[in-house]
């Protein structure tokens, strides 16, 4: 369905703004979908994103600026994020004993726990999203993206 019909519009719209409008009507249906497949692990799509970056460090803790730097949400509040996690378990923080103003962050077994569960549930997220095109397409969509972001 071409975009004119989803918002119900009859006004022509320019192709820089039929792209605008596309993307972000494709990353509202796309982020809806994943929460869904969070929601049964009370995490949010920020939460999930700091439990990935956390797995990543191979049981290494991080600081906060760290985290921050590899969000995809820059404007995140990292560490609203953090004591949610905390809270429920799937991180640790200390104090770094190298610097007393540095906050270190590490994930729990329970938190690499939550992602093996949902990985599989992600993958299909991903892969139910992509059935519509071939591999090729997929990545000309991806070159098409990154040159479109990247002004």
């Amino acid at each position: 369905m071409k975009i004119e019909e989803i918002i119900k519009t009859n006004v022509t719209l320019t192709n820089s703004k039929r792209i605008i409008l596309n993307v972000l009507y494709t990353q509202n249906i796309i982020a809806e979908k994943f929460n869904e497949v969070l929601k049964p692990y009370d995490l949010s799509s920020e939460q999930y994103n700091v439990l990935r970056i956390l797995r990543g460090q191979n049981g290494n803790p991080i600081n906060m600026f760290v985290i921050q730097e590899r969000m995809i949400a820059k404007t995140s509040n990292t560490t609203r994020l953090v004591d949610k996690l905390l809270l429920k378990e799937f991180v640790t923080r200390k104090v770094c004993p190298d610097n007393r103003r540095k906050i270190e962050v590490a994930i729990t077994q329970k938190g690499l726990d939550a992602l093996t569960q949902l990985e599989p549930k992600v993958i299909a997220h991903e892969n139910h999203f992509a059935k519509n095109l071939n591999t090729e397409e997929l990545e000309l969509l991806n070159i098409l993206i990154e040159k479109y972001r990247n002004q």
